[in-house]
């Protein structure tokens, strides 16, 4: 029971972002970009409609994930 309680309690969001911060980690850009897509898809689902604006700021461990790839982005242009 109790591994069902806490499965239930993990958005999809935060696997994604567990996901990405290890394709990040192993220095993946690719895998890091479809995972950023991914979780953007996550995070904004189900929410306003075709004028939605998005107004809320992003949790600090995803603030520091978007930062990590902008950092492999730049070293996959610089080679």
């Amino acid at each position: 029971m109790t591994a069902e309680l806490n499965r239930e309690q993990i958005r999809l969001s935060d696997r994604i972002l567990s996901s990405l911060e290890l394709a990040l980690e192993q220095g993946d850009y690719k895998l890091s970009e479809l995972l950023t897509r991914a979780l953007e898809l996550a995070m904004t689902r189900n929410t306003g409609g075709g004028e939605f604006i998005e107004r809320r700021d992003y949790p600090p461990e995803i603030e520091s994930a978007m930062s990590q790839l902008h950092d492999l982005r730049d070293k996959q242009d610089a080679i």
